[in-house]
C-alpha cells in the first residue's frame, strides 16, 4: 500500500492509471468539466457548538435546528453529556438538549483536547454553578491560542483561578457587572464573557468586543432564553445581569456557515461553472466576496442565497486576515488554494495566527508556486497543479487541499480526513452532485 504521507511530491496520475490508495479513510479528487446545480449551505460549526454550550445556562427542553452534520457537534454532545445533559442528534439537522440542572461542572481532558470550542462551557458553567474545573482546550493545531483574555475578563468580574499542569479551575459565588476592554477582538473571550455574565449582578461592558455573526448567533439565543444584551454585531456589548430563574430554554436555528460557503465558491473559482449556493447570507462575507469579485467570480444576491460564476481564469489579488469584517483567517487556505492557478503574483498576509501556514507544503506537493516570508505568503499562479498525495492537518487545510485538487491534473488523494468530517458536513456529497469528479474511499 502506499505510505500514509510521502517524504516527497507524489507525481500526478494522468491516463488511466489509478493511484495506490492509502490504508486509511482518503478522499479522492481529479479535476473535471465546470461544477454546476445547488449547493445548501449546512448551520454554521462556529456557532451551533457555542449554542450547545450556552444550553448550560437555564433549565428545560432545547431544539436547535440547522444543525451541521460534524464530529465536532458529536464531540460537545458527549461533552454536555459527562457534565449532566441529554442531549439527542437522532434527527438531521436538529439537536435536542434537556438540561436538568443536575450538572458536574468538571469537563473531563479526554473530549476537552478534541476540540477547541469546549472552552467555552467555562463562562457558563461558572455563571450558573459558581465553579468549573475544565481541562486545557485541544482541537486544530496551527499556533498557540491563548485563553489570557478570557481569564482576564472572568477576573474583573470578581472570578479567582488556580491552575494546574493542564487544567484550570475557576471560583465565583456570583460574578459582577464590569467594564472589559480587549487587546485584540477575541471570538472565544466575547463569547465567554457574555455568557457568563447574564447572571452577573450588575452591567458588564465588553468593549472591542467581536462582531462575528456567530457572535450575534449566540447573543440572540441568549435573549431568546431571557437574557438582556444590547450592542450584537457592534464592538460594544452590553449584558444587564438577570436572576437565574429568568433564563429558560428555547428553540433556535443555528445561522448558516458562512466558511463553508467561502470554500464552495472556492471549489467553482477553480473548476469553472456556475452555482447557487441555498442559505447562503452575503451580509455575512461581505469583505471576502469583495476580494472574490476582484478576483474575477461574478455574484448575484438571490432572495433563497448567493449565485457564483467563475471566470475563465482567476486573477491574483493581495488578501491580508482581520478581524470580523475583515477577511477571516478561516477562509484563507482555500484562497490560497484559488490564488495558487490565478494569473499573477499575490501576497496573502496573516495577521491573526502566523503559525496557520502548515498547509502551504502540500499546495506545493500539488505544484503551487509559493514561498512563505515571515507571516506573508507569497504565491504565483501557475496556470494548473498537479495531482498528488496530500494530508489535511486542520479542518480548513483539508477544504484547501479538496479545492486544489479539482485545479490538479490527475488524481490527488487526500488523507487526514478526520480533520475535514469535524467541520464540513458531507463535503464530498456536496461536491459531486453539483459535477465533481471526487470520492471517498474507507479502509
Amino acid at each position: 500500500m502506499c505510505q500514509a504521507h510521502p517524504t516527497t511530491p507524489v507525481a500526478g496520475h494522468t491516463g488511466g492509471v489509478t493511484p495506490e490508495l492509502p490504508d486509511e479513510c482518503c478522499i479522492t479528487v481529479r479535476h473535471t468539466g465546470p461544477l454546476h446545480g445547488e449547493v445548501v449551505v449546512p448551520g454554521a460549526k462556529n456557532s451551533v457548538l457555542k449554542l450547545m454550550a450556552a444550553s448550560l445556562l437555564a433549565d428545560g427542553a432545547y431544539e436547535l435546528t440547522n444543525v451541521p452534520a460534524i464530529v465536532d457537534v458529536s464531540i460537545m454532545a458527549d461533552l454536555l453529556r459527562a457534565i449532566g445533559v441529554r442531549v439527542w442528534l437522532d434527527e438531521p439537522g436538529i439537536v435536542t438538549i434537556i438540561n436538568t440542572g443536575k450538572l458536574t461542572p468538571v469537563a473531563p481532558f479526554e473530549l476537552v483536547e478534541r476540540i477547541r470550542a469546549s472552552i467555552n462551557v467555562l463562562g457558563p458553567l461558572l455563571a450558573r454553578c459558581g465553579h468549573v474545573r475544565l481541562s486545557m482546550p485541544g482541537g486544530d493545531d496551527f499556533g498557540t491560542r491563548p485563553i489570557d483574555m478570557h481569564i482576564a475578563g472572568l477576573e474583573a468580574m470578581g472570578a479567582t483561578f488556580r491552575f494546574g499542569d493542564d487544567y484550570v479551575e475557576a471560583v465565583a459565588e456570583r460574578l459582577h457587572g464590569a467594564e472589559i476592554t480587549f487587546d485584540f477582538p477575541s471570538v472565544g473571550a466575547t463569547e465567554n464573557l457574555v455568557t457568563a455574565a447574564v447572571f452577573a449582578k450588575g452591567v458588564t461592558t465588553i468593549h472591542n468586543a467581536a462582531r462575528e455573526p456567530e457572535i450575534i448567533d449566540l447573543c440572540e439565543f441568549l435573549v431568546a432564553m431571557g437574557a438582556q444584551i444590547d450592542g450584537a454585531g457592534t464592538s460594544t456589548l452590553r449584558i444587564r445581569g438577570v436572576e437565574r430563574d429568568q433564563m429558560h430554554a428555547c428553540e433556535h436555528e443555528t445561522v448558516p456557515d458562512r466558511i463553508q460557503a467561502a470554500t464552495y465558491i472556492a471549489a467553482c473559482a477553480v473548476a469553472g461553472g456556475e452555482l447557487e449556493l441555498l442559505n447562503a447570507k452575503p451580509a455575512h462575507m461581505q469583505m471576502a466576496l469583495s476580494r472574490f469579485s476582484d478576483m474575477g467570480m461574478e455574484f448575484e444576491q438571490l432572495p433563497y442565497g448567493l449565485r457564483v460564476t467563475a471566470p475563465d481564469r482567476l486573477r491574483s489579488a493581495d488578501i491580508a486576515t482581520l478581524p470580523y469584517p475583515g477577511i477571516a483567517t478561516d477562509y484563507k487556505p482555500v484562497i490560497i488554494a484559488m490564488l495558487s492557478v490565478a494569473e499573477g503574483v499575490a501576497i496573502v498576509t496573516e495577521n491573526l495566527y502566523p503559525g496557520r501556514f502548515r498547509y502551504l507544503d502540500e499546495l506545493v506537493r500539488l505544484g503551487a508556486d509559493i514561498r512563505l516570508d515571515g507571516h506573508h505568503a507569497i504565491v504565483r499562479g501557475v496556470p494548473r497543479l498537479v495531482g498528488a498525495q496530500v494530508v489535511s492537518h486542520d479542518i480548513r487545510a483539508g477544504a484547501a487541499m479538496v479545492v486544489a485538487g479539482l485545479a490538479a491534473e490527475g488524481t490527488t488523494t487526500i488523507t487526514g480526513v478526520h480533520h475535514i468530517d469535524r467541520g464540513y458536513d458531507d463535503l464530498v456529497g456536496r461536491l459531486s452532485a453539483v459535477g465533481a469528479d471526487i470520492t471517498r474511499h474507507e479502509p
